[in-house]
């Protein structure tokens, strides 16, 4: 969902072999040998330095099976776009994006029913009802501050309208980046509706650096006092504050209101006309297996997709401290997967994007 450049990597080996074999081979390339899954995703489960939620699960399932993860990494929306390319000649086994992506995917016909094991386990709003995608990890949308250089987080959208913030504020480009698409999403729950939070981006503007297709970049800059406040997602920068000690998470609130977030979890769908799909099905069944999910806040900074894991060990526990206190709201994905577009159109109008 949020890379400018779109990052391939062989998620066990490191090589970075497969680029040329996804781009150039085709059908020739390595991802035709029976022994490979191919995921298309987006950032924030594979770690920086190799110690991410993806990092380990691809390791086990490699170890456990014998097939090898290629991994191609980019925005949900690149990822979808990408898939949507290649939709004649297939790349990829299995896609990862954050909603409305995912809901995006299924429209355009790029994802074929498979109930994976466990997916019984997640709850109905967590996936699809016909079984083209499921939750793999459940997370929530959110804003990072640099808490060095801001002792307090922002408590209110209208705070970041103060001149303190020009240039140093930034989001992720919504339609590229999910995170940077639940900007939207928020802010018109919090405003009311389309015309009021288009109003409010408008004017968010004057402060805003600029665009961004990714949203993971964002965090090393708020963690070095660059800017000050960025868009982001709770698992993600979580995850980030390991090795990025001033990063603080929080939630806008409306002035007088509450501060609210929203479920934007990481959701995976088999491809249609997948190269392997029988090896997408196993990785699926891997991934919500329960010593993944157990994985997923112990090494992932995430919420377990599935409500019959519960995490007790220090990350889950902090999780949930971060959460206390924040509304959950609940969008309607069908109204954003028709009208995701114009709302779109509609924010590059008011901000001039």
């Amino acid at each position: 969902m949020r890379r400018n450049v779109i990052k391939i990597t062989a998620a066990v080996t490191g090589s970075l072999a497969l680029a040329a074999g996804l781009t150039a081979c085709g059908g020739t390339s390595a991802a035709s040998d029976e022994k490979v899954v191919t995921v298309y995703s987006a950032d924030g489960l594979k770690g920086e330095n190799g110690d991410g939620w993806y990092d380990q699960v691809f390791k086990d399932f490699e170890k456990e099976t014998g097939i090898k993860v290629e991994y191609v990494e980019g925005g949900s929306g690149e990822m979808v776009q990408r898939a949507a390319r290649e939709k004649s000649n297939t790349q990829a086994d299995v896609l990862v994006t954050l909603p409305p992506f995912i809901q995006q995917a299924d429209s355009k016909g790029l994802l074929q029913a498979y109930e994976p094991a466990g997916s019984d386990k997640v709850n109905g709003a967590d996936k699809s009802g016909d079984g083209k995608w499921t939750s793999v990890v459940n997370n929530y949308f959110g804003f990072i501050h640099n808490k060095k250089e801001m002792k307090e987080a922002p408590k209110t959208w209208e705070e970041l309208l103060d001149a303190k913030y020009k240039d140093k504020l930034q989001y992720s480009t919504p339609g590229i980046a999910g995170d940077g698409t639940a900007v939207v999403i928020k802010a018109m729950h919090d405003f009311g509706g389309e015309a009021p939070a288009m109003e409010y981006l408008k004017k968010l503007q004057a402060n805003n650096v600029g665009p961004s297709s990714s949203t993971s970049k964002l965090a090393p800059k708020v963690d070095k006092g660059e800017i000050l406040v960025a868009n982001g997602d709770v698992q993600m920068n979580f995850a980030q504050s390991r090795s990025m000690p001033n990063l603080g998470i929080w939630f806008p609130a409306k002035q007088g209101g509450q501060p609210t977030t929203f479920a934007l979890p990481y959701a995976a769908g088999l491809v249609n006309d997948a190269p392997h799909t029988e090896n997408g099905k196993k990785l699926l069944d891997y991934l919500l297996s329960e010593k993944a999910q157990k994985q997923v806040s112990e090494i992932g900074g995430g919420f377990s997709a599935r409500s019959d894991v519960k995490a007790t060990d220090a990350n889950a526990i902090e999780l949930a401290k971060i959460l206390q206190g924040v509304q959950v709201f609940e969008p309607d994905w069908k109204d954003i997967d028709k009208n995701l577009q114009k709302y779109i159109d509609s924010w590059k109008a008011a901000t001039g994007s």
